[in-house]
């Protein structure tokens, strides 16, 4: 359960481990306008990112005191981004969930780690390789295809790129909900938003569709596109 409190203000977020994930992660939290305390046991690691983080700390996150004082007691959530460390990475999130941060989520680098991290009650737990791999080889797949957001439970919203096969056509007459019980969330002409289930708008060549569904019938429509 998500015990976080909303607060109508921006998190503070600790980044535990500042490889390329962790370091990624916690930049682009700043750049949302997050205060990020970004720790790694590498002082280059944590020197790379000194003037790019609120605070960046040389820290050994298997030692509870050592984060208490690097503040993260105070954190509203933690990020994990320890991967080639099994010990280290499960020390610090004992160390984290002891210190009574609301949200915790932790990356895990294989089926073992990521056991151990759920037994743990670790709110999230992200295997990036594997999730970027799958998004990646859904957009190969099929080029029509430029991104995609999977939902859970198998539904998935993803973006279309209109081919010059349907070019001049009504939304009405690509069938999406009769025959692949697909929802048109809208269609963007470039940065011109078309509006939500827009029948009337005639399609061009590059416009973007955004329709909802199940994997397997938006896999269907892809098909025919």
């Amino acid at each position: 359960m998500n015990h976080r409190k909303k607060t109508g203000r921006h998190d503070t977020f600790a980044v535990i481990g500042l490889g390329n994930f962790g370091s990624t992660v916690a930049t682009e939290l700043v750049r949302f306008g997050n205060h990020v305390i970004g720790m790694d046991i590498d002082e280059k690691s944590v020197n790379a990112q000194a003037e790019t983080l609120s605070q960046a700390l040389i820290v050994d996150a298997r030692d509870e005191g050592a984060l208490r004082e690097a503040g993260v007691a105070n954190c509203t959530v933690a990020l994990i981004a320890i991967g080639d460390d099994l010990e280290s990475s499960i020390l610090a999130a004992i160390n984290v969930k002891t210190l009574g941060v609301p949200v915790v989520w932790a990356k895990a680098m294989s089926k073992t780690h990521h056991r151990i991290l759920s037994k743990l009650k670790v709110d999230r737990i992200i295997h990036p390789e594997v999730e970027v791999g799958y998004h990646i080889a859904q957009v190969l797949n099929n080029p029509l295809v430029r991104d995609y957001v999977s939902l859970g439970n198998g539904f998935n919203v993803v973006n279309f790129r209109i081919p010059e096969s349907l070019e001049g056509k009504k939304l009405s007459e690509i069938q999406y909900r009769e025959t692949y019980e697909l929802r048109c969330i809208g269609a963007m002409r470039g940065t011109e938003w078309l509006g939500c289930d827009g029948e009337d708008c005639t399609l061009q060549m590059d416009d973007l569709l955004l329709l909802l569904g199940q994997r397997s019938n938006l896999r269907s429509f892809a098909a025919s596109l």
